[in-house]
This record gives C-alpha cells, structure tokens and sequence, in this order.
C-alpha cells in the first residue's frame, strides 16, 4: 500500500522481540520480518499546509499503513498468550 509513496522519511522507533530498541529513519528501512513488540513512535514526515491532493492522499497512506501496524503488532502480542 505504502508502495505507492516515493519518499517514506520519518522516526520510527520499535521494541523488537528482545525488547530492544530499533529505530529507522526511512519506512523502507523497517524489515518486513521485523517482530514488533511495542510502536513506541511513528512519525512519518508531513509535509507543512497547505496540502495537494496527492499529499491528502500520501497522509491518507500513512494512516492506513500505521493501522495496520497497530494490527498486526497487537494480534501478534494477542497470539504469545
């Protein structure tokens, strides 16, 4: 989904499954294998307002995107009992 994005920069800070800090600079940066315990931030670069509609669109993505993160990191933390 977020493919769609030519440019992902932002701070993304994760706990991973030792419970150590990882923390990326650019989303493409984040393995796709990545066990996330907890999103300690999420902060993709916005640009400043006022936005064009494929900016609308870009944030629109981002939204989408940390949601499904937020799904898949609380159903995996669901599944470890």
């Amino acid at each position: 989904m977020l493919s769609l994005l030519h440019k992902k920069p932002g701070r993304f800070i994760f706990l991973d499954e030792s419970y150590n800090t990882v923390t990326f600079t650019d989303y493409d940066e984040v393995p796709d294998d990545l066990v996330i315990k907890e999103i300690i931030t999420f902060l993709p670069e916005i640009p400043p307002p006022p936005h064009t509609v494929q900016q609308h669109e870009e944030i629109h993505l981002w939204d989408l995107e940390f949601k499904r993160l937020l799904e898949k990191t609380y159903a995996t933390s669901n599944t470890r009992g």
